[in-house]
């Protein structure tokens, strides 16, 4: 990553981002919650990237480098809390289940004044208390470190729909599809076919935040039909990409 700059605190507040508007790495002293309520954000770190839609958000922990890329017009919501009060006690980016109600508290807490009122007090209390309950999404990307990794995940990143086996794509990179799928769960924590899905459903998400019709997504990301791609989204995500992109 580039030269890292320092905000100590993180800020509360709600703002709009143009589509592929950067904010370049830093980090806080503090916590951080991070919603985008209209288009599609992801966040970058040394250990990987998280692609997250509107029904999602992500913590990142103080002292986290991260920078943050916006793919469609982009309402972005902030919320810093600081270090001492670690509401999730994770020590790691990680992406948070946000329904209807933690939604709306989150939307109400940027928007509303900051100030010391005992209204906002009470806001703070319930969103913290949902918070708490919000279930976690495994939806990392993680990045590779072992080199032959760095240069599969390279093809594969340059061509999410190359649907060659780990033992064709091994054969370019130098390593037995035995060797490698090894590698891709002591490396990156996951299977070859688990980490390819979800580079796919990443891309994916950024595609239809910039408007690009769901049967071409489901084409040019690798599935072998648009049903096949709808599918595996309503898993991940609970909803179609046709809702996605309407929103």
């Amino acid at each position: 990553m580039t030269k890292i700059r320092h905000r100590p605190v993180a800020p509360t507040r709600a703002q709009q981002l143009a589509s592929g508007s950067v904010i370049d790495v830093h980090r806080h002293d503090d916590h951080q919650i991070v919603y985008a309520a209209r288009g599609v954000l992801a966040i970058t770190t040394d250990a990987g990237s998280w692609v997250v839609p509107a029904s999602r958000a992500i913590w990142v922990p103080a002292g986290t480098a991260h920078a943050h890329q916006a793919h469609g017009a982009l309402e972005l919501h902030l919320i810093g809390l600081p270090a001492t009060e670690d509401p999730l006690n994770l020590t790691e980016p990680t992406v948070l289940a946000v329904g209807p109600l933690l939604r709306e508290l989150i939307l109400a807490y940027t928007r509303a004044p900051q100030d010391d009122s005992p209204a906002r007090a009470r806001l703070r209390a319930v969103l913290l208390d949902q918070l708490r309950s919000s279930a976690t999404q495994p939806v990392r990307l993680p990045t590779p470190t072992e080199p032959r990794l760095k240069a599969l995940c390279a093809i594969l990143y340059a061509d999410p729909a190359d649907n060659r086996t780990l033992a064709a794509l091994g054969r370019q990179v130098g390593g037995s599809d035995r060797t490698l799928s090894r590698l891709f769960r002591s490396d990156l924590g996951m299977t070859f076919p688990q980490w390819r899905t979800q580079l796919r459903l990443h891309r994916a998400l950024v595609m239809l935040a910039e408007d690009v019709p769901v049967t071409a997504v489901a084409h040019r990301c690798g599935w072998s039909s648009a049903s096949a791609f709808i599918d595996v989204f309503r898993r991940a995500f609970g909803h179609t990409p046709g809702r996605h992109e309407r929103g």
